[in-house]
Order: C-alpha cells, then sequence, then structure tokens
C-alpha cells in the first residue's frame, strides 16, 4: 500500500517506505496499442538508462523490479537539493552531469528537484525524459535547464553556476564547447523573448 502518490504528466508515483513504483499512464489520445507500446518502451528504456548511469559512477535509485509499465525502485530517503544547495553541493552536481555526458546521457529534465542529497551524495533521480545522445546542442539544453532552475530559485545562483561549471570541467573533457553552447542557448531564448 502506497504511503502516498505523486502524480506527474507522463506517470503516477507510488511512495512505500522502502520503495518507489513509478507507472507510466495511459494517454487517452492515443491509439491502444501504440500507447501500450509506448509506455512500455519507454519503462524499458528508462531502466536500462538508470543501470548505465549507475555503471558511471552516478548514484540512482537501484531498480528493483520492471513491469510493463512501471518500474520499482529504491526509495532514496533525504533532501532535494533545492532545499539545501550550497556551492559545495552545486560543484558535486557539476561532477556527476559531466560524468553522465562523457557517457553519452541526458538527462532531460535536469532539476535541482531531481538530486537527493542523503549522507553527502547526490543521487540523480527520474530518468523518465532521459536518453542517449552525444551532441553538443543536447547537453548544452540539459546544463540550461539546471542553470534556469538555479537562476529562478536562488540568490546566489551565478556562485552556484559557477561552482557547477567547475564540476563539470573536473569530469567531463568537452566542458568547455558544452558551457559555451549553453550561453548561445540563453542568448537563443533572450532574443526570441525581446521580439515577441
Amino acid at each position: 500500500m502506497a504511503v502516498s502518490e505523486v502524480r506527474g504528466a507522463e506517470a503516477v508515483v507510488g511512495l512505500l517506505s522502502d520503495r518507489v513504483i513509478k507507472t507510466r499512464v495511459p494517454k487517452s489520445y492515443r491509439v491502444r496499442e501504440l500507447d501500450e507500446r509506448l509506455r512500455m518502451e519507454r519503462t524499458r528504456a528508462e531502466a536500462k538508462i538508470i543501470s548505465e548511469a549507475r555503471r558511471l559512477g552516478i548514484p540512482t535509485p537501484i531498480v528493483y523490479d520492471i513491469h510493463e509499465f512501471s518500474l520499482e525502485m529504491e526509495r532514496i530517503w533525504g533532501e532535494p537539493i533545492k532545499h539545501v544547495i550550497s556551492l559545495g553541493l552545486s560543484r558535486s552536481a557539476g561532477v556527476l552531469v559531466g560524468r553522465l555526458h562523457r557517457g553519452g546521457l541526458i538527462h532531460g529534465d535536469l532539476t535541482t528537484s531531481n538530486m537527493i542529497v542523503k549522507d553527502d551524495r547526490i543521487y540523480l533521480i527520474d530518468f523518465g525524459l532521459s536518453y542517449w545522445d552525444m551532441t553538443l546542442e543536447s547537453r548544452g539544453v540539459d546544463v540550461h535547464v539546471y542553470y534556469q532552475t538555479l537562476i529562478s530559485s536562488h540568490e546566489n545562483h551565478k556562485e552556484l553556476m559557477a561552482a557547477f561549471a567547475d564540476g563539470y570541467r573536473s569530469s567531463f573533457p568537452g566542458a568547455e564547447e558544452v558551457l559555451r553552447r549553453v550561453k548561445e542557448i540563453e542568448y537563443r531564448g533572450r532574443y526570441k523573448v525581446e521580439t515577441l
């Protein structure tokens, strides 16, 4: 029996005392057979990416079981990084994201809500939008999402971003190129807003 439940656009997450059950919800606007196939494929892909991230040295929840449309995973009891962020934690987040990108993985939803701190370790969670990609643009967008979260939530966002970039550089040889792309993405976004 779930202790509580969290509903998102793509999934319902049942929170038990020792585990999480993430179930992809059906989309009524899709043909049933297509919907089931997509949900099944995305569930399996998420499990594979979590497993690959762990192999790359990134703390993630352990996947206990895979069902048709759901994953049964370890529950990480900790604080979302957004509530306890410091320069040291932001730098550590940069190290983890650098490892992820070096391994060819994109998180897809790299917010401070999807990083949990437990016993001074950061765990990346919610790989529902993750995918394999080695392109500069995808890596840049991933980092840009993290930066936007900092800008919208923390007064000292510039220092936190600099600490993240420092950690990112330390674990990913292509970091400088990605960080330049992040600035381009930011400029493109500002330009669109100014021309509306």
